[in-house]
C-alpha cells in the first residue's frame, strides 16, 4: 500500500528522544501520538508537547496515551523504549499493529530491530539517532544538540516485502520535518559507529556525573575512552563491521565538541534513579568480546561499574 503524504505517527516510549522527534514530526503537519508514562501524557493532553531549543520554544498538541492500542491508527511507529524493554514492548504492540505499518527502531544498542522483527511482521527499519535531548519536566523536552538520523534496513530484516520503498518514504518523512535522514546501505555498520561513540562516553559520564565538554577536556579521561573506542572498534571488527578505528576517535571529539553540554543517557537515568542501558552498550562490547575472543578490560570495568552504581548507594 503507498504511504499517505502526511501519515500519522506513533512514538512507543516517548522519552526524550521520542518527544523530540514526534514533536518535530507534528510540527511539520503529521498528527502525532506518544505512548508513554502518566505523568508526561497528562502534561501533553494539558498544555501540549513543548520542544526547548536555544533561544526558541514551541509547543505543538499532539495525541498522547499510555496504552499501545493507540498504534493502531499509525502509518509509521517509532520505537524508543529502553533497550531492555524492546521485547516487551513489540509483544504490546503486535495485536495492535496495521498490516502496512513500518516500525521503526530509534534506540541505544545495535540488536533492536531484530528484537522487533522476531516478534511482529510488519517491516521494520532501525535509525541510528545523533541527538542530545532530555526530559526537563512533564511534557516539556530540551534540545541541546544534533538531531540527524541515519535510516536502514537491517542485515536481518532485509528480506521483508517492501523494506527498500518503506525506507525511502520514511526517510523523506523526517526530511520533511527538517531532519536529516539519509539512507545507509549498510545501517548495521552505522549502528555499531554509534554504538563505539555511547560505550565511549556514556558510563565515563555516568560514573563522573559529567558533561561531555568537560570529559573531552580532561588529558586522563582522553585516554581512557580512546582505550573503549580501540577496545569496541576490535570486537565490532571480529563481529564483521569494517570500522575504522582513528576515524572513530575523531567521531568521538567531534560529538564531545557537537553536544558539550550534554549528559550520557545513562547518566540522566542514574540521576533519576532508573535502570540504564549499559548492558546494551559496554556490556554488549564485553559480551560480544568474550564470544569472539576479544578482550575487552575497559568496557568490562565500565559495564560493572555503572551495573554497581545503577544498584544505588549504601552511604545514607
Amino acid at each position: 500500500m503507498t504511504q499517505p503524504a502526511s501519515p500519522a505517527v506513533a512514538v512507543m516510549g516517548a522519552g526524550a528522544v521520542g518527544c523530540f522527534y514526534g514533536g518535530m514530526l507534528a510540527l511539520a503537519g503529521n498528527a502525532v501520538t506518544l505512548i508513554g508514562r502518566p505523568q508526561h501524557v497528562d502534561a501533553v493532553k494539558r498544555d501540549g508537547l513543548a520542544i526547548e531549543r536555544a533561544g526558541r520554544r514551541d509547543v505543538v498538541r499532539v495525541e498522547a496515551s499510555t496504552d499501545a492500542r493507540a498504534v493502531s491508527s499509525a502509518d509509521v511507529v517509532l520505537v524508543c523504549v529502553k533497550s531492555p524493554a524492546t521485547a516487551d514492548a513489540a509483544r504490546e504492540m503486535k495485536p495492535y499493529l496495521r498490516p502496512d505499518s513500518v516500525v521503526v527502531s530509534l534506540q541505544n544498542g545495535v540488536e533492536n530491530a531484530q528484537r522487533i522483527a522476531g516478534v511482529v511482521d510488519q517491516v521494520v527499519l532501525a535509525a541510528v539517532v545523533w541527538v542530545g535531548t532530555y526530559m526537563e519536566a512533564p511534557g516539556v523536552v530540551r534540545h541541546s544538540g544534533g538531531g540527524n538520523l541515519v535510516l536502514g534496513v537491517p542485515r536481518d530484516c532485509a528480506s521483508r516485502p517492501g523494506a527498500a520503498a518503506r525506507v525511502r518514504q520514511v526517510a523523506a518523512l523526517f526530511e520533511r520535518a527538517g531532519v536529516s535522514c539519509p539512507v545507509a546501505d549498510d545501517v548495521d555498520a552505522a549502528l555499531w559507529s554509534k554504538l563505539v561513540v555511547n560505550c565511549a562516553f556514556n558510563a565515563v559520564s555516568a560514573l563522573g556525573r559529567a558533561r561531555y565538554g568537560r570529559m573531552a577536556a580532561e588529558p586522563a579521561i582522553r585516554e581512557l575512552m580512546e582505550t573503549v573506542v580501540r577496545e569496541s572498534v576490535a570486537v565490532a571488527r571480529a563481529n564483521g563491521i569494517a570500522l575504522d578505528e582513528q576515524e572513530m576517535i575523531a567521531t568521538a571529539w567531534r560529538t564531545a565538541e557537537r553536544l558539550s553540554s550534554q549528559y550520557s543517557s545513562t547518566a540522566q537515568d542514574i540521576l533519576r534513579g532508573k535502570h540504564t542501558e549499559i548492558d546494551a552498550l559496554n556490556g554488549h562490547v564485553a559480551q560480544r568480546g568474550k564470544a569472539l575472543g576479544v578482550d575487552t578490560p575497559v568496557n568490562r570495568a565500565l559495564h560493572a561499574l555503572v551495573k554497581l552504581r545503577e544498584a544505588g548507594d549504601d552511604l545514607a
